[in-house]
């Protein structure tokens, strides 16, 4: 546990208002919108988030800033996107270089309360919270991964044979953690959580789906005796080609481990893990209401990234693909009506979410309509046609690359001179048709490029990522001793 000492609360306190509301956000880690009863699956058993879900307002269309944890978190914490806070791989965490939402509200007088996974550098470091409880930081003292800057030349990464070779049902130290994670929510929601009129935050973020894939007992029992739909575009003859995607499939090479066997195992154990979570988050919710908090709180359910589950002959995340790139977002509780929204939306906008929810006053719209706004506004007022973007600087990638979601297009832009990717999500939920080559589709090929320039300049900020993580590598000690450090597939739990 980390706390702040409390005459540090006092600090820049603001008028208390009486209008606002308590926030609970609920984040997994690696949760596929796709394996989530309220996004269409039928035969994941998720009947607690899939309430919220009908109670509350379901983004159709919500996106990770990076498909990878550490940037993904980071973009969270400061509501801004990656070549903004330049923490571009998995050994460039969030350190509080930048101001967090946690930190302005906690300096406004606010309980800002964390439970569970950070991916966040160390505890040394002010983050913004007021209290940190069973915190997961970067593993070798907050180095994180430093092999992600392995990438010209690119590096070589073995342990992806762990993933097939570790199927449950059983527990693991994940499992274990997502329990304690959920006890101490409960003890907080019914015994510590402030019962004045300054409302709290408090981030319970759960590990879980995030492999190893096995899942407790009696969650892959719910689907032991159910065959799961095997993976599309799964062969390699029907599996998109892409100069950077190839290399991409052959550095996280994890598909290449499984049979069909095994990929049944894998798949109902995510399933499993998908409805632990699930069940995880009802103790969660229960603790809540019988709290006494319910009628003041809004409750956010998201995920960090979600998982390829081997659709395009891929497991894992790092790539653009609706299953990687996608991400279940949910806002409901006090004052949200229920409905579906199709806005683009980004995990960038929780920040200006959050505020606005606790400060109980209208954020005013940001200057561009990427940038971090309230789910709220688009709730008052859908757009369809708003512009979100991702980005991937990271391990396995020989350079950096960019999505850009407007309407039903997606583009993908891939620097250094690659070809891009196009897709029509209405009619190719599926991204099995690439129309970056058909001449049919020039004009939006290039009003969409245009846009995503009119947002940054994908080859400068690919120069600015190359850039820092040299500086990190000799700051590290270089390529030898960057190889000789501790490699993993998931953060070891310390």
């Amino acid at each position: 546990m980390y706390s702040f000492a409390d005459t540090l609360l006092t600090i820049n306190r603001k008028t208390i208002t009486m209008s606002g509301k308590n926030v609970l956000v609920i984040m997994s880690d690696e949760h596929a919108r796709s394996i989530m009863g309220a996004y269409g699956n039928p035969l994941v058993q998720t009947p607690t988030l899939d309430k919220l879900a009908r109670r509350g307002v379901r983004f159709e269309n919500a996106y990770t800033p990076s498909p990878i944890c550490v940037s993904a978190r980071a973009s969270f914490a400061t509501g801004t996107p990656v070549f903004e806070n330049r923490c571009w791989s998995s050994a460039e965490p969030y350190y509080g270089q930048q101001q967090s939402w946690m930190h302005r509200l906690r300096n406004g007088g606010h309980n800002v309360v964390s439970i569970g996974k950070l991916h966040y550098r160390s505890a040394h470091d002010d983050l913004g919270f007021t209290e940190q409880i069973h915190p997961m930081y970067l593993a070798n003292n907050g180095v994180g991964w430093p092999q992600a800057l392995l990438r010209k030349p690119m590096g070589e990464f073995s342990d992806t044979v762990e993933m097939s070779s570790q199927l449950g049902p059983g527990e693991t130290s994940y499992t274990e953690y997502d329990r304690k994670i959920t006890a101490a929510a409960e003890d907080w929601l019914y015994h510590r959580a402030p019962s004045g009129i300054q409302p709290w935050v408090l981030f319970v973020s759960f590990i879980c789906p995030h492999y190893p894939l096995s899942a407790p007992e009696e969650f892959f029992d719910l689907y032991r005796d159910v065959t799961i739909p095997q993976p599309n575009s799964q062969k390699p003859d029907r599996q998109q080609s892409h100069p950077v995607i190839d290399v991409m499939r052959q550095f996280w090479d994890y598909a290449d481990h499984f049979d069909g066997e095994s990929e049944q195992t894998g798949l109902k154990n995510y399933y499993g893990l998908c409805s632990f979570l699930d069940d995880n988050v009802s103790k969660v919710l229960t603790a809540l209401e019988q709290g006494g908090h319910t009628d003041n709180t809004q409750i956010i359910y998201t995920s960090d990234h979600g998982d390829m589950l081997g659709n395009h002959g891929i497991w894992g995340k790092c790539y653009m693909y609706e299953d990687s790139a996608g991400i279940p977002m949910i806002l409901s509780g006090a004052g949200i009506e229920p409905s579906t929204n199709s806005t683009p939306v980004s995990l960038t906008d929780l920040a200006s979410t959050i505020e606005e929810t606790v400060s109980g006053q209208n954020v005013p719209n940001s200057t561009k309509p990427w940038q971090s706004r309230p789910l709220q506004h688009f709730i008052r007022k859908p757009d369809y046609e708003r512009p979100v973007i991702s980005e991937y600087h990271d391990g396995g990638s020989p350079c950096g690359f960019y999505m850009l979601r407007k309407g039903c297009w997606k583009l993908v832009y891939f620097s250094e001179g690659h070809p891009p990717l196009l897709f029509d999500l209405s009619k190719d939920a599926k991204e099995k048709n690439d129309l970056a080559g058909n001449s049919d589709y020039a004009d939006t090929l290039a009003a969409l490029t245009e846009q995503l320039f009119e947002i940054l300049d994908p080859e400068e900020v690919n120069r600015m990522a190359f850039s820092d993580q040299q500086k990190l590598t000799e700051h590290l000690g270089g390529l030898d001793k960057i190889k000789a450090m501790a490699s993993f597939n998931h953060t070891p739990i310390e």
